[in-house]
Order: structure tokens, then C-alpha cells, then sequence
């Protein structure tokens, strides 16, 4: 992988990783900070479809030949090891492990994504948000950025969550206070707790069982 690598790049809140539409030359990966990856209308509206954490794989949609179907932003300061994508066809070849690790990730952003859509969906406004903040919680309990107390530091404002949640940004207001009054969820502009992961994950249907080891790249 060192041989692979071309280096690091920093980016600190708000920076552009990757632009929709885009014809990328380069593949990253997270090392440090969490990524927030969207689509956006020509009126200016965009859906979140998902956050990135340390160990995900950023631009693969460029290792096909293919321009970026989403854009990539920086939600807090974050640090990505860069891989040139004219590379990536004799990487795989040469060590086919990685490939199978790079689909192993695919697949399960697939299979996160697919939460998702069932919370835009099906789930109720409360579903949605305690899901959210499940799923937010676990992944960063998984990548060292959460506490003990499941407790994680991130600036995601409420724009944000109803970006990504499809609400709109009242009902979003409203919503997290009401489950802060319930005690699931505690949700405010820099920091995000979920005081008990199993009754929130019983609540929206998030499930933790079984949640296996991911690649590191």
C-alpha cells in the first residue's frame, strides 16, 4: 500500500474532497475526521446519503471510469491518504486480498445505505433520528471517535440532519427535543450522545449483532 500511495492531504470543515460530476484522477481513504457524502438539485437542495469515517473509501466510482455520482465534503477537520486511480487495476491484480476488501467495504455501504432509505421511507421522524444517531455513534465507537459514554464530539447541525433524514428543518427542531425530554437522544450543535445504545437500537431497529471487523485501507 506505501508503494501504491502518493500521499496525504489535509482538509479542514467545509472543504471539497470530491465534486459530483467530476472526472477524478485520485482514490482516498480516510485516515482521520468524518466526511459527509451528498447529492445535490440545480436549485440548490441537496440529500446527504451518508457520513465516512476512518477506513472508508472515497472516489470509487472513479476507479471505474466513472464520474462521481456524489459529491464528498469535510464535515470536521480530516486527514486522506491519496491513490492514483490509473493504479488501481494493477493493485487488484497484484494483490487480490485488497480487492476483496475494497468490495467487502462496498458492500456493506450498501447495506447501510439500504437503513437509510427504509428511514426516509417507513420510519417515523423520531425512527429516523434516533436511527441516525445510533448508526452515527456506532461507527465512531467502531473508529475510536466515540467515548465510553457514547458520547461523540461533531458539529452536525440541524440543517444537516434534516438534509439528511428528508425533514424539514422545523420537524427537526421539534423532534430532537422531544427525544432529548426522552431521554434516547442528546443532540446539540457540537456533540451527540446516545446514553443507551440498546434501547435506541430497539427503538428505530438498528442492529448491532454481528457487526464484524471492518478493513482498514
Amino acid at each position: 500500500m506505501n508503494d501504491f500511495k502518493k500521499g496525504e492531504l489535509r482538509f479542514e470543515r467545509g472543504d471539497t474532497i470530491l465534486e459530483e460530476g467530476e472526472d477524478a484522477n485520485h482514490l482516498y481513504t480516510v485516515l482521520e475526521g468524518v466526511l459527509i457524502r451528498f447529492r445535490s438539485l440545480e436549485d440548490g437542495r441537496r440529500q446527504i446519503v451518508n457520513f465516512m469515517f476512518p477506513g472508508d473509501l472515497v472516489g470509487l466510482q472513479g476507479a471505474f471510469d466513472e464520474p462521481a455520482s456524489h459529491s464528498v465534503e469535510a464535515l470536521i477537520e480530516a486527514r486522506l491518504c491519496v491513490f492514483p486511480r490509473s493504479d488501481f487495476v494493477s493493485l487488484i491484480k497484484e494483490h487480490p486480498r485488497l480487492g476483496y476488501d475494497i468490495t467487502w467495504l462496498a458492500a456493506k455501504e450498501e447495506t447501510e445505505l439500504e437503513g437509510h432509505i427504509v428511514s426516509l421511507g417507513q420510519r417515523s421522524a423520531k425512527e429516523r433520528v434516533v436511527f441516525l444517531a445510533a448508526w452515527l455513534v456506532d461507527r465512531a465507537l467502531a473508529t475510536g471517535l466515540a467515548d465510553e459514554g457514547n458520547r461523540l464530539t461533531i458539529p452536525v447541525t440541524q440543517s444537516q440532519i434534516a438534509d439528511m433524514l428528508g425533514l424539514s428543518l422545523v420537524h427537526t427542531n421539534r423532534t430532537i427535543r422531544a427525544l432529548d425530554r426522552e431521554g434516547l437522544v442528546e443532540w446539540n450543535s457540537r456533540e451527540l450522545c446516545v446514553p443507551n445504545m440498546d434501547k435506541a437500537a430497539d427503538y428505530a431497529g438498528f442492529d448491532r449483532a454481528g457487526r464484524s471487523s471492518r478493513p482498514f485501507i
